[in-house]
């Protein structure tokens, strides 16, 4: 492999990664204030066809946004009654959402196979940052919305640590009972955090319809929603590591299209396995190493007052 090559892969490695960082950044708030939501598949498949749909309409990219993030917050607002006002199991929900999303988005997205993005969005270089080497083309000659990747860790570990609201969103996950006993409203955080990742993951579909692979197709995800679940497990729930995590899986599923390219001999089917088994490889170990360190303590667990 040339250093060009190396160069090439690495860019499109962050391209591939950012899906996973905007809904796994979104899965990884839910879960801090204590909900689980297996529903990210489905979500993104609702913010990719309803983005597009927009996208048609009006021919604005942003308004595609603007709608992938609305839509993802309706269905954040529909798991978090279930699973906070009405203390609905929480894994039983998450795949019911998942499954109606994948269906939903098929019916919905039908009249738009094989109708191209009048308007993607395009790679922006950088003034300035674009022609440093190495670094400008892998980071600085990217998209709108890769940018905007960049900063959501960074902005949302600081929310979490340095702030009063994101303590307590933290404490609603791991002890929602001491939460409520310092005045914090368990329920209105945890609405909060649920519709704030769904929208996330809606977001991180409308990327896939938008920018990623401008077009509508079912099923487009191909299993990103549930690759971003493990992402937070593997990054301990932590968004700087979530950030590295996300750019480690993209590189392993770019490897797996590019490595007949590079001379890798090997099935195409065993290439397409590669981001799937890594991730199941990753899980395995880091639940024999480390006992899911840094799970919140009231994860999947309701919480209502006792009055």
């Amino acid at each position: 492999m040339t250093a060009d090559q190396l160069v090439a892969l690495l860019a499109a490695a962050v391209t591939a990664g950012t899906p996973l960082v905007l809904a796994g950044v979104g899965e990884l708030l839910a879960e801090r204030s204590g909900v689980l939501n297996l529903g990210v598949e489905g979500v993104m498949l609702v913010g990719a066809v309803v983005g597009f749909a927009a996208v048609v309409a009006t021919a604005a990219p942003w308004l595609g946004v603007v709608a992938a993030v609305g839509a993802g917050a309706l269905l954040g607002v529909g798991h978090a009654f279930l699973t906070v006002t009405l203390g609905a199991e929480q894994v039983t929900t998450g795949l019911a959402l998942a499954l109606f999303g994948t269906g939903l988005s098929a019916f919905v997205g039908k009249p738009f196979i094989g109708i191209p993005n009048p308007a993607p969005f395009r790679a922006l270089a950088v003034p300035g940052l674009a022609d440093v080497p190495v670094l400008g083309p892998i980071f600085f000659r990217q998209d709108a919305l890769v940018y905007l990747s960049y900063m959501l860790p960074l902005v949302v570990w600081w929310w979490l640590v340095r702030t009063r609201p994101g303590l307590h969103l933290r404490a609603c996950g791991e002890n929602p009972e001491a939460a409520d006993a310092m005045g914090v409203d368990v329920a209105a955080v945890r609405y909060g955090a649920v519709v704030a990742g769904a929208a996330l993951a809606g977001l991180a579909g409308g990327y896939l319809s938008l920018a990623y692979t401008p077009a509508w197709t079912e099923n487009m995800t191909g299993g990103l929603g549930w690759i971003a679940i493990a992402l937070v497990v593997f990054a301990t729930w932590h968004p700087g590591r979530l950030l590295a995590g996300a750019y480690l899986f993209g590189a392993v599923d770019v490897l797996g299209f590019r490595a007949q390219l590079l001379g890798v001999q090997a099935s195409s089917i065993v290439l397409r396995m590669l981001p799937y088994l890594f991730t199941l490889t990753v899980l395995l170990v880091i639940t024999a190493l480390r006992q899911a360190a840094g799970m919140p303590g009231a994860l999947g667990r309701p919480y209502f007052r006792e009055e």
